[in-house]
């Protein structure tokens, strides 16, 4: 184990609209320096994080605007181009690894920088699991936006958002305190990753029934029941073979969707699965004038414009996180202008609505899987999320080269 000093500074967010979670908490920070003694932590001042420097000061930790000493900066999201620190290791999300455009330059810069970029999205367990995410506070999030949506649009109450409330249980017990305006609601929750782990414990917490996919599809009583579909459950083989796991990851082109069976018994939509650009979307933007698409409501948590949900044509906000679209062109309206809309959240960083549960949980799993490796000559899981060092792409990332090569039009 390295005995030598290891500077690591907490950097603050500069992306707009600004995001207030942090990668460790004070607590969090002086835990790891007790644990390893060569950790000595940094604070970069900010005015929007949802910890105080204050708190920091107060463990031990030294806020200071001089971060350039630290070698490792811990963000969140993306750091702006002018920026950025040239020689040094970042971790934040870098949304460059799918090709976003509008990361170009970040990337481009990364590599001119010499830059050695750790992705947070990359950090993978050896059997190719994610181990550091917010998955959960999306999840969790993006079900009481489906709810708040439904509730608001049925004018039954327009309850606060999930960034006003104290914690997640002042969150769920706003929706429970208007329960009974849920009955007879029919909910899918789609995706069975971290994501839909969050909406199903927002749902379960709510104490709303949970039904096996045929079971649902079946269901016409008058309590509130959701479902959970898997790809098996919406998607099948074109050729009509029966559904396979294996093939469908190698040869998701071969696919079409069956998820009709589920929109014509619908009335909410929270949409949290994994999608791959090779699959196809849920359903296709014809199919919504049709008198047997029911859903009428979408929280779409997973935020892939263009991707999965073709109702989804841009990310909304957290101060304006509603839209609708009109069934019969797919344009855009004001939300809840009318009760034949479909109304839509596509809110793109939902977790930041509660900040303080989401880092702290985020702050556990680096503890866990990162700070190890940062101490050790083995670093399998930072290795394989490295996306470029030294002005260079990382073999596992040359598929990013054509891309990082090109130019703005």
């Amino acid at each position: 184990m390295p005995a030598e000093k290891i500077q690591i500074a907490l950097i603050k967010e500069r992306k707009n609209p600004p995001d207030r979670r942090v990668a460790f908490s004070p607590q969090q920070c002086r835990e790891i320096s007790r644990q390893f003694p060569q950790i000595e932590f940094l604070v970069e001042p900010s005015l929007v994080r949802c910890i105080s420097d204050k708190e920091y000061e107060n463990q031990g930790i030294r806020v200071t605007d001089q971060i350039q000493s630290a070698g490792i900066l811990f963000g969140i999201k993306e750091v702006p181009v002018e920026s950025l620190i040239n020689g040094k290791i970042y971790f934040f999300f870098s949304h460059t690894i799918k090709k976003q455009a509008h990361n170009r330059k970040l990337l481009q810069a990364l590599l001119s920088k010499r830059i050695e970029m750790v992705d947070y999205e990359c950090l993978l367990d050896e059997k190719g699991n994610r181990t550091v995410a917010f998955g959960r506070f999306a999840g969790i999030v993006g079900a009481y936006n489906g709810l708040r949506m439904w509730l608001q649009k049925k004018a039954v109450t327009t309850l606060p958002p999930a960034s006003a409330c104290p914690d997640m249980a002042g969150m769920i017990g706003a929706v429970h305190a208007c329960i009974s305006a849920l009955n007879g609601l029919k909910i899918v929750v789609t995706g069975t990753g971290r994501v839909g782990q969050g909406a199903m414990e927002v749902l379960e917490t709510l104490g709303i029934k949970r039904l096996d996919p045929e079971a649902y599809s079946e269901y016409s009583g008058n309590e509130a029941v959701f479902t959970v579909l898997s790809s098996r459950h919406y998607l099948q083989k074109k050729d009509s073979i029966p559904w396979n796991e294996a093939d469908f990851r190698a040869h998701p082109e071969n696919y079409k969707s069956n998820f009709r069976r589920f929109a014509c018994c619908t009335d909410l939509l929270i949409s949290c699965h994994y999608w791959n650009p090779a699959a196809p979307a849920l359903f296709g933007m014809e199919e919504i004038a049709s008198a047997d698409f029911r859903i009428s409501v979408i929280s779409d948590v997973t935020c892939d414009i263009g991707g999965s949900i073709p109702t989804t044509i841009r990310a909304s906000s957290i101060e304006s996180p509603f839209y609708d679209i009109r069934r019969e062109d797919g344009a855009e309206k004001a939300a809840f202008s009318s009760d034949r809309h479909i109304s839509i959240c596509a809110v793109d960083n939902l977790p930041c609505e509660l900040p303080y549960d989401a880092s702290l949980a985020f702050g556990k799993m680096l503890m866990q899987h990162v700070i190890p490796e940062l101490v050790s000559d083995h670093r399998p899981g930072m290795e394989g999320a490295t996306i470029c060092r030294k002005g260079e792409l990382t073999d596992r990332f040359l598929f990013l080269k054509d891309f990082a090569a090109q130019q703005e039009d």
